[in-house]
């Protein structure tokens, strides 16, 4: 595959905007070629261009797509239909909602084989079967005959990929094929792409924002920033030493899994969006960049050769270097004595079935969970989906009622289902939900969201008391109070997590159980967050329970951890400790599910 000078452009408010600008990349059999960035960065549109599945309204302006000698750009439609899922094929970025819910594996295999001519029934269904074994997917006859709801995600991703590479594609592109999984299933799908890669001599444009998996999986990247590659290169030597300022802040913003905890670079604003690329002028990172010069906004940047192989968009790229953090210098938490939360023998039963020809049983969530929390302590929960996290964070705020154990509060029993209870439970611990789009009623401004907990039960606050409190709690979250009057639907995914945040602070709360906060947010909004949290923390004193997937994020939050396995807490203790020494077979396999810090060391996860 050969891009040159690819333009991708869209109709916005009557003018005409370049969405992916001047693209050009090679990428030759048997490579992997990286694209990484934020949300908004042209990404995935560059996907969509070579399969010509662009929004309404999005265009190739320019520029040309050469598969193998054929330009994709002018190529008429049929021979391109031809080419789609024969020579190139996808993996897309969600497995359980990629699959059609309502056809078994084996009929959707059926059907995509057929579609390659595979001649009689019996061979599509033995290559199906092969592709399935080549996917180390176990029992492909019993496989066949189920759904994609029987399966698990890492399940579902696995059998997209072997339906990929089913025709032996000579190109691959893979969009964010683990963002949605497990983090122990990150390096087993990685594993089986580059097996299949290597076993078929397929191309790969391997699309993430993980610069850590880039830097393990990809022979080169480009990192793009507002439609554009701002620099390029082999994928190790990029991330080792990168020249672009915006390469080097995502590092910057990344929290270290294994190496010192450091403070966490925060770019101010956001990627600009399609309306704001229209009237921007210069170079489009500069309003984010702390190498800003006059310069920088005058012209927009010539794209330079650095070293052989090395191509960077920036006048200042000979200062990248000087772009730092500090080392973090936290004093070690002292845990008070006295705990705030205490969680003793809590456990979750849930009753299926009970229908005709198929009895009830019994199905156990949470099996004895026991935990405290301090005050002002933060406590990471991490673990698999499935483990029961979300489902101790439930009982915890009252939207489940613990099958057996107890919950107390300053000593006091919170399982009592009494009105009482309910209001001091209400007053005292609050969540934060992972959703921030589902989580805010998309109806009600934002000084009526916040201010929720001051209309419940027997408190009516009068609206200036509401007013007033909603310039204070958007202060604390670092908003100004303009964003009193907005619609969730004016604010980005960050500001709307912030405005969640602010919410569950209203009541002043002794405890926030957060829950997946920051999962699916760019890692720029990821180190806002994680900041702000950090502040709060020192100025309102509360504690949290802080669950979550990402143990980077973990170690740079919180001060103790409680690793979930299969609805049972197998391991607990100070986060440093556990993530040096873990005793848990669980816990060893979650920390080596995580890429290394540096670009240059080995995954031992992907030779596993």
């Amino acid at each position: 595959m050969q891009a040159k000078d690819l333009t991708v452009a869209a109709r916005i408010d009557g003018a005409t905007v370049a969405v992916i600008r001047a693209l050009s990349f090679d990428l030759a059999p048997g490579k992997i070629l990286g694209l990484v960035g934020e949300s908004g960065a042209g990404k995935s549109m560059v996907g969509r261009a070579i399969a010509r599945l662009l929004p309404p309204g999005f265009a190739i302006a320019a520029g040309s797509l050469l598969f193998e000698g054929e330009d994709l750009v002018p190529m008429a439609p049929a021979r391109r239909r031809a080419l789609l899922g024969r020579a190139i094929a996808f993996i897309p970025q969600a497995p359980m909602t990629a699959l059609n819910p309502v056809q078994t594996i084996g009929a959707q295999f059926e059907e995509h084989l057929a579609r390659l001519e595979r001649r009689s029934r019996n061979e599509r269904r033995d290559h199906a079967l092969a592709m399935l074994d080549a996917a180390r997917l176990p029992h492909g006859r019993d496989l066949l005959r189920q759904y994609p709801h029987q399966l698990s995600g890492g399940m579902c991703q696995r059998v997209l990929i072997a339906m990929a590479f089913a025709s032996h594609p000579r190109l691959v592109i893979a969009d964010e094929p683990t963002t949605a999984l497990d983090v122990t299933m990150h390096a087993p799908v990685i594993r089986l792409i580059a097996d299949m890669q290597r076993r078929h001599g397929t191309a790969v444009i391997f699309i993430t924002h993980d610069l850590r998996l880039a830097a393990q999986i990809c022979d080169d990247i480009i990192v793009m920033y507002a439609g554009r590659a701002v620099e390029r290169g082999p994928a190790r030597a990029v991330l080792s030493s990168p020249a672009h300022p915006y390469t080097r802040c995502l590092q910057l913003a990344n929290p270290p899994v294994r190496a010192d905890r450091r403070t966490l670079y925060v770019m101010p604003e956001q990627m600009p969006s399609l309306r704001q690329l229209g009237s921007l002028s210069g170079c489009n990172f500069a309003p984010r960049c702390p190498l800003v010069s006059e310069d920088c906004r005058r012209a927009e940047p010539p794209d330079l050769a650095i070293v052989a192989g090395r191509r960077v968009a920036c006048i200042r790229a000979t200062a990248t270097s000087s772009i730092g953090t500090a080392q973090r210098q936290t004093a070690a938490f002292e845990r008070s004595e006295h705990s705030v939360l205490e969680v003793v023998g809590m456990q979750k039963h849930y009753v299926v079935g009970g229908w005709p020809l198929r009895p009830a049983r019994s199905v156990t969530a949470v099996r004895a969970a026991a935990f405290s929390i301090a005050a002002n302590e933060f406590v990471a929960l991490v673990g698999e989906s499935g483990s029961g996290k979300s489902t101790i964070a439930k009982m915890l705020v009252g939207l489940e009622q613990p099958s057996a154990g107890r919950i107390l509060l300053n000593g006091e029993d919170l399982t009592d289902r009494s009105p009482r209870d309910r209001a001091r439970r209400a007053m005292s611990l609050q969540m934060v939900f992972q959703d921030p789009y589902s989580a805010l009623n998309p109806r009600h401004r934002v000084a009526r969201i916040i201010t929720q907990a001051m209309e419940a039960g027997s408190r009516h606050a009068s609206w200036d008391e509401r007013l007033a409190r909603t310039k204070q709690l958007l202060a604390e979250v670092g908003l100004s109070a303009d964003f009193a009057a907005r619609l969730p639907g004016q604010l980005s995914g960050g500001q709307r997590q912030r405005i969640n945040i602010a919410r569950a602070l209203c009541a002043v709360p002794k405890i926030l159980i957060a829950d997946e906060i920051v999962s699916g947010l760019d890692v720029s909004i990821q180190a806002q967050l994680l900041n702000l949290l950090g502040r709060l923390r020192a100025e309102l004193g509360f504690a949290m329970l802080f669950i979550s997937h990402d143990l980077s994020v973990v170690r740079h939050l919180c001060s103790r951890v409680l690793v979930m396995y299969r609805g049972e807490i197998v391991e607990q203790g100070p986060i440093e400790k556990v993530f040096a020494n873990p005793q848990h077979a669980h816990t060893r396999a979650l920390i080596s599910s995580v890429p290394p810090d540096d670009p240059v060391e080995a995954w031992t996860a992907l030779s596993a």
